[in-house]
């Protein structure tokens, strides 16, 4: 029930995450699509959702029960980024949001692996400066600058983010061998940004 429960919320995730790629790409302006992606990280943060990219940054901070609700939770956000997409399909929306999401993930899968893996460590480097700040900054105007300046900022340098592009390349219908592959290689470049600057903080703290 609990790992149901952890799922669930990992699938509202990638609904809120989807809904921040559909408004950008629904929006001409990228620095007001990158500025209004931040509602899904708002939501995620504001009503304690299970998005992975989020929680991968703590791993080494928490027991190993944790650790194992990783790929539920990297599973529910491709549910419900996918999920979105396919609803997004049916509405008049979709052909337009196919169109500019073929487009962004022609340069993704152009890209080669090992760009891949570096642009997706930087957003995550992002990510925790976001939800940290969120969790830990004692100014409520701060909690939020956090998210909006995280965010934009891997927005706006083209920063690989793997829940993003799950419901990117599922609303541009992308998917395919070398698709799946770039996706797993974004979560290994989010996971090891992730974790950078907690393992930094950990062993700066270490007595001696």
């Amino acid at each position: 029930m609990k790992r149901l429960g952890t799922f669930l919320y990992a699938v509202l995730a990638g609904m809120a995450i989807a809904l921040g790629g559909t408004v950008f790409l629904s929006v001409e302006n990228r620095i007001v699509g990158a500025l209004l992606f931040t509602a899904g990280l708002f939501t995620v943060c504001t009503f304690g959702l299970n998005l992975f990219t989020g929680k991968i940054c703590y791993v080494f901070e928490r027991d190993a029960d944790y650790a194992v609700d990783l790929p539920v939770i990297w599973l529910g956000n491709f549910a419900g980024a996918y999920l979105t997409a396919l609803l997004e399909s049916y509405t008049r929306m979709g052909p337009a949001l196919a169109e500019k999401a073929q487009a962004l993930t022609a340069v993704k899968l152009g890209d080669g692996l090992h760009s891949i893996f570096v642009l997706a460590f930087f957003c995550n480097i992002m990510i925790f400066i976001a939800v940290d700040g969120f969790q830990k900054n004692p100014h409520e105007l701060g909690k939020y600058l956090s998210l909006f300046f995280g965010i934009a900022v891997f927005i706006l340098c083209g920063f690989e983010h793997c829940v993003a592009n799950m419901y990117y390349f599922s609303i541009a219908g992308a998917w395919s061998g070398k698709a799946f592959l770039y996706l797993l290689v974004m979560t290994a470049g989010n996971a090891a940004g992730g974790v950078t600057i907690p393992l930094l903080r950990r062993w700066k703290e270490k007595p001696g």
